[in-house]
């Protein structure tokens, strides 16, 4: 049996404080931030451009990971959420929580170190989607490699922390080394790719387009003709890899994160049942040492008891580890096989997979479930795992002490006894369930209305003796009744703890599905995904900005003639006023419903309204007496000229 080496109490005082620097990551992440942000343009003008020709359009919105559809970098945001998968661990257990918070205001209090997390590794996400991929790479190179360096060292310096287990934080953090590693290999060949660009050595094809190119495929393939391929047992039982279908950044990003997370907690609890067995040991050495002295005559028995159950735990825990950890491992994956079935099924316009009351989601929920579904994700399957490896536990315990034991202390047949009972009880109550079944399809129902059907009619036959049958079988219902109660019990406990994980699926009976916060965030989160990523709709759209475009830049061409680039040009306030002024010249009535300038001076502003007023009507006479003029011979030529 494994024997910790170091004491509860021990302390470790590394090098660095990483709580300490991520509190002080904090200055640099935003002047990185307001750098970023100097960077993008904003999309619209506003008075601050005009009064400020600096800004020009500067410090826009920068946007660190786009949750909603993008396609791009998905990978690298992938190992971006791996690296911050031992602060998110951090948050589970309250770390970042401020000291000093009152218990009631603990929710807020973990809000606030959340915040304070995604702002230290926000630049890493903001320099992969930032416009500039020179700077972003360069920056985020050394931003990350920052954070590896003082990984490394605090790993180093202090490889056990605080914690129960030697090497814990080694054995907890090499997960985030390696994606941190992976991010700035990428940084690097960001680098390079668009330094190449810039010198004209490469072609710019970062699939930044309106219409993704599996979106544009997928469209292609619905106007054509069906083709049957022939799938082999991998494809037709587990997964058929459709290459007009890819996984957003989003559900990359959770399953790499949900993987990394359930690595660590298992490495958690491995060094939380180390202690417990120790202690377990220590317990049973002090009971052999007093033993002597102890004149009980079941006394040795008891410590063979607490020896002989704490092997039993040791296998039964690292037994069902392994199953329950494979199962949350394949429920990991189940759910984006899950999520690709139900969009496509949604795309075609399938809902009946969907409770009744979830078939037309609200539309705010929808959008918070975006926001909720990956931290969810990874909750769901850390607690899905425990919730289901204590289970599993308690029912090897209950297999080993109520067969393996008996068989080995020698009271085997009175275990098969007893076993056979218990069986050959089962087996005639199922029977009689059977034959009451038999009994109705024999005696009790009419027969078949055409050869060719499958069942007889729902039509009663015998009505008397089928009364009989009710009353007799009605006393002997009551008792089975009983058994098929704690059947259902039981059921539902293996089904429901077998199934925590499962955030794609229900545990609740119909009807109360509301009441399933996560498969509501997974509902939400599928829907906006079908409103937004749709393809047919995406394609559509794109249509529509690519005629948009195209007459656009056939009206520009007409007027202005790119070709002469010291030609006039107007800008787009010039061009707004002369469209208002033209709209009203042949619209009067317009000028009465325009919005006045508020200054405050109610008489001012009653004479703006009068004088707008006779300025309608006058342009409507005259507009009026122009149409109604008769047209001479000049008039017509000059019309037709």
């Amino acid at each position: 049996m494994y024997i910790r080496t170091i004491p509860l109490n021990g302390t470790c005082d590394g090098l660095i404080d990483t709580d300490l620097f991520l509190h002080y990551s904090l200055i640099p992440s935003v002047l990185i931030i307001l750098g970023l942000s100097f960077l993008e343009r904003r999309s619209y003008r506003t008075k601050f451009d005009d009064k400020i020709q600096l800004l020009n359009g500067r410090f826009g919105f920068v946007i660190p990971l786009d949750l909603l559809g993008t396609f791009n970098n998905r990978w690298t945001f992938g190992f971006a959420f791996g690296a911050i998968a031992n602060k998110v661990m951090s948050l589970f257990s309250e770390e970042y929580l401020p000291p000093g918070v009152p218990s009631w205001a603990r929710a807020l209090g973990l809000l606030v170190g959340a915040i304070e997390v995604g702002l230290s590794y926000y630049p890493i996400f903001a320099c992969v989607t930032i416009d500039n991929k020179v700077i972003g790479s360069v920056i985020g190179f050394l931003y990350t490699l920052t954070w590896f360096i003082v990984t490394v060292i605090d790993m180093i310096s202090c490889p056990h922390g605080n914690d129960i287990d030697y090497f814990n934080k080694v054995v907890s953090e090499w997960p985030s080394l390696l994606c941190l590693v992976f991010l700035m290999g990428r940084f690097v060949h960001m680098f390079i790719k668009y330094i190449r660009i810039y010198k004209g050595a490469d072609i710019q094809n970062d699939g930044t387009s309106f219409l993704p190119k599996h979106q544009a495929e997928h469209v292609k393939r619905l106007f054509g003709k069906p083709v049957l391929k022939q799938r082999n047992w991998f494809e037709r039982r587990i997964y058929t890899w459709d290459p007009c279908f890819k996984f957003p950044s989003r559900m990359i990003g959770t399953t790499v994160l949900s993987l990394f997370c359930l690595y660590i907690f298992v490495s958690l609890e491995y060094s939380v049942f180390t202690e417990i067995a120790t202690l377990l040991d220590m317990l049973a050495q002090r009971m052999e040492q007093v033993a002597p002295d102890i004149t009980w005559s079941s006394y040795n028995e008891s410590v063979a008891s607490v020896k002989e159950f704490q092997k039993t735990l040791a296998v039964v825990w690292f037994s069902t580890t392994f199953l329950a950890s494979a199962v949350m491992v394949s429920y990991v994956f189940h759910i984006l096989v899950c999520y690709r079935k139900h969009m496509k099924r949604l795309w075609v316009g399938k809902r009946d997979f969907l409770p009744i009351k979830f078939q037309n989601p609200s539309s705010s929920e929808s959008v918070v479930a975006i926001a909720r579904y990956s931290g969810w994700q990874v909750a769901y399957i850390l607690w899905g795992y425990l919730i289901m490896h204590v289970v599993q536990c308690l029912f090897g315990l209950f297999f080993v002490y109520g067969f393996v034991f008996p068989i080995m202390h020698g009271n085997a047949l009175a275990l098969l006894k007893g076993l056979g009972i218990s069986i050959l009880t089962l087996a005639i109550g199922i029977s009689l369930m059977i034959l009451q079944v038999l009994l109705a399809s024999t005696f009790f129902l009419q027969e078949k209305i055409a050869s060719g059907d499958k069942q007889k009619p729902l039509a009663l036959n015998n009505r008397k003796a089928f009364h009989n049958f009710n009353y007799f079988f009605f006393f002997y219902n009551v008792i089975i009744g009983l058994g098929a109660c704690l059947f259902r019990l039981f059921s539902s406990l293996i089904v429901g703890s077998w199934l925590i994980g499962r955030i794609d699926r229900t545990i609740l009976q119909r009807g109360y599905e509301s009441a399933d916060m996560g498969y509501s965030t997974w509902i939400g989160m599928i829907y906006v995904d079908h409103y937004h990523n749709n393809p047919v709709l995406v394609s559509f759209c794109n249509i529509l900005l690519t005629m948009r475009a195209e007459k656009r830049l056939k009206d520009m061409s007409s007027y202005y003639g790119f070709s002469d680039p010291g030609g006039p040009h107007s800008s787009v306030k010039a061009r707004t006023r002369w469209l208002l002024y033209y709209t009203l010249l042949n619209n009067p009535r317009l000028i009465i419903q325009r919005k006045p300038k508020d200054t405050g001076d109610l008489d001012n502003m009653n004479t703006v309204l009068q004088s707008r007023l006779i300025c309608a009507s006058v342009l409507e006479a005259e507009i009026k007496n122009h149409q109604e003029r008769p047209l001479n011979d000049n008039s017509v030529e000059a019309w037709r000229i």
